[in-house]
């Protein structure tokens, strides 16, 4: 491709990211200095001197680092089962893990709340415990994934030979496995950590009154109190933060990458004996009751009820709500979801494909960070700059809905590029070089060279962008308005709202959200693994 073809290809997404992303953003630290007409630095002073900023910064890292501890506690050893034994019922872990880590927030936070009301524990069901176990269950999958499938690259002989000179397991675990395993540790507890910090829905639905994290405090000092100005430094100290985090998560995956005496092919053997069977099963055990409890408790709320077993929970999906909490019949949040999402995963799928064949070429780390760049703010603050940016002319979509499935897309564009750039990288260049040398063009080559090499993984990309896009929460619940509810905005309202009707409502939009995500994130995994033989 000639450089006056590829500044061509940049116009796009430049577009798109210069409006709906830097636009907002530098908004927002506009907004921040410039409250009344004049530059000043007063609102930073009233947001640092208030004793309730301090509070919950210390509870928002607080919270972030007890969910990281609790979930390598739990998930280590699974990690270690799923890194040395072949078993009946680990494909289904792994993907239950899968479906885990993209179910939307406000779902995980209606399972939580539902399993834990059903154990009868005081206290379970809201609070610190409630949000921990919400993060243990969104997060658990990472660590397995990521740690499961580097523990079992890791060459055993090491530690056989370890074994044969006397040592003790704890000391061949400590002296040869935990170097060679800490970087992936590292790295899956940033990731971790990263998510937590940004946990938006979860907080904000099972926390207590008085208990916000720095995502909660934003929405409530802009869309309860109205305090922009206070809002703006808010989310800006929230870009600050996660960009520190996104560097020391890159750093710590630079570590992992750099990958010494790894094994091409696992070995990974039968539990044989009657120690390692009862860890296996116990391992399996617990992994259903932390991966599946849940789900299975959300549908027995959907059909259940006062009057027993029934779907009138679902039949009332199809009642008008107008003048109450939706204003529209919540079949109408599906209806606007699935059109919300589709959206986005178009425009999602156009300028990440873009974006992708672009810096498959002679692309620097530097510029593959830029288009990174909307992972590091998080999806409230982003929401909250798209609302104050577009409310007045030259463009204004004020009483539109135009803004959620932009909104939606910039968090998926990110996991577009991700999944198509290496496929994309992986085509030799010689292939493109003969179509040019026959005469093709650009778009002739991208056309038949590159499209029919791809397309798999754009199937990849546009499952996973379309369950971000169904499960979106922290900006939506700024842009969309009492007309256009999506489904996560209805269950955070009916979830909100007393009556038993309201719930079984709650966890009906619940249970038809688990399903979509399942099988869109079921789909997707097959054509990826499908993809390895081809």
């Amino acid at each position: 491709m000639t450089r006056a073809a590829e500044r061509l290809l940049w116009l796009l997404p430049l577009a798109f990211f210069a409006l709906f992303f830097a636009y907002p953003v530098l908004n927002l630290l506009v907004t921040a200095l410039h409250p009344d007409g004049h530059w000043e630095l007063a609102v930073f002073g009233q947001v640092f001197s208030d004793s309730r900023f301090w509070s919950v910064l210390w509870f928002t890292v607080w919270l972030a680092a007890a969910s990281t501890v609790l979930t390598l506690l739990v998930a280590l050893p699974g990690a270690w089962v799923l890194a040395r034994f072949r078993f009946w019922g680990k494909g289904l872990i792994e993907a239950l893990a899968v479906v885990a880590f993209v179910m939307p927030t406000v779902v995980v936070a209606a399972a939580v709340s539902s399993s834990t009301e059903r154990l009868g524990v005081p206290g379970l069901s809201e609070g610190v415990p409630a949000i921990l176990l919400a993060h243990l269950y969104l997060n658990v999958g990472v660590v397995l994934r990521l740690v499961g499938n580097y523990w079992s690259q890791l060459d055993p002989q090491v530690e056989e030979a370890a074994a044969a000179l006397g040592a003790p397991p704890w000391r061949r675990f400590l002296n040869v496995t935990w170097p060679r395993l800490a970087p992936a540790v590292l790295a899956s507890s940033a990731i971790v950590f990263l998510f937590t910090f940004t946990s938006f829905g979860v907080v904000l639905i099972l926390g207590r009154i008085g208990q916000a994290n720095l995502e909660v405090l934003i929405y409530r000092k802009v869309v309860q109190l109205f305090n922009l100005p206070e809002g703006a430094v808010l989310a800006i100290v929230q870009i600050i933060l996660v960009a520190v985090l996104l560097v020391v998560q890159s750093w710590l995956s630079r570590r992992l990458e750099t990958r010494q005496g790894l094994l091409a092919l696992p070995r990974l053997q039968r539990p044989r004996t009657a120690g390692q069977r009862s860890i296996v099963a116990a391992f399996l055990v617990c992994s259903l009751a932390l991966l599946a409890g849940p789900i299975v408790a959300v549908f027995l709320d959907a059909f259940g009820g006062s009057q027993g077993w029934s779907l009138t929970n679902y039949a009332a999906l199809g009642t008008s709500n107008e003048g109450t909490i939706l204003f529209v019949s919540p079949i109408e949040a599906v209806r606007n979801s699935l059109v919300f999402a589709v959206a986005a995963t178009v425009i999602a799928l156009i300028i990440g494909s873009v974006v992708a064949f672009v810096l498959s070429g002679r692309a620097s780390p530097l510029t593959e960070s830029i288009w990174l760049l909307p992972l590091g703010v998080s999806a409230v603050t982003l929401g909250f700059g798209l609302l104050i940016t577009f409310d007045e002319p030259p463009v204004n979509f004020r009483g539109s809905a135009a803004l959620i499935p932009i909104a939606q897309a910039l968090v998926a564009i990110p996991f577009v590029t991700r999944a198509v750039l290496p496929t994309l990288r992986s085509v030799r260049g010689n292939i493109r070089e003969a179509a040019a040398t026959l005469g093709a063009t650009p778009l002739q080559t991208w056309r038949f060279v590159d499209l029919p090499m791809i397309v798999r993984g754009l199937a990849v990309a546009a499952g996973f962008a379309m369950a971000i896009s169904l499960g979106e929460f922290g900006a939506t619940v700024f842009l969309a308005r009492s007309e256009f509810p999506t489904i996560p905005i209805a269950i955070y309202r009916f979830l909100g709202s007393p009556g038993d009707i309201n719930y079984g409502q709650a966890m009906a939009l619940s249970s038809i959200l688990i399903v979509v995500t399942a099988l869109v994130v079921v789909g997707t995994d097959r054509l990826r693994t499908s993809a390895r033989y081809l």
